[in-house]
């Protein structure tokens, strides 16, 4: 673990046992219609919100949409192999772990009939989800210490863990 990074997170985990309410974060992301709010096909996220860069967003062409900027489906995917990608490295360094290598690789299967009321018993959302992780270690790193880093990476993967173990989800209509 870098210094840097070692000193953050010894603080922050003594931060976080003394006052718990500290750990309790909030990610956010909106919307923006693009510049024609009829156009159904495209809108624009915006990751953390405020002013940050905004993100095209369209619709997959397996649902009607021209399928030229990442779907939801995509970022959905993207999220993961991020949060993969980042709790990889994190423990990796923490483990003291030399990675020469780090590539992961996310797939969602959806059968859209669900989304197009095409038929009412296949579900609406993805039937699987498949992430191939591409690790490579510095020569002699012992092979038991990558499948502790396998599984301690999976345990603090946040987007795994809520994919795994779904929160229930409010949404609020402001009409």
């Amino acid at each position: 673990m870098t210094h840097s990074t070692h000193e953050a997170q010894a603080t922050l985990r003594s931060q976080y046992k003394a006052n718990p309410a500290q750990a309790m974060v909030t990610d956010r992301a909106s919307t923006r219609s693009s510049t024609k709010v009829a156009d159904p096909f495209h809108s624009l996220v915006i990751p953390k919100g405020g002013d940050n860069p905004a993100w095209p967003v369209g619709v997959h062409s397996a649902v009607g949409g021209p399928y030229d900027a990442p779907c939801p489906g995509d970022l959905l995917c993207a999220a993961l192999a991020a949060c993969q990608d980042s709790s990889i490295r994190l423990v990796a360094a923490n483990m003291g772990i030399e990675l020469t290598a780090l590539d992961v690789h996310v797939q969602g299967k959806v059968d859209v009939r669900g989304a197009l009321g095409v038929q009412k018993d296949v579900p609406v959302g993805f039937q699987s989800i498949t992430c191939d992780v591409h690790l490579q270690a510095k020569d002699g790193t012992p092979p038991e210490m990558l499948e502790k880093l396998r599984m301690a990476a999976e345990r603090c993967c946040v987007v795994l863990s809520t994919l795994q173990s779904p929160p229930q989800v409010q949404t609020n209509y402001h009409m």
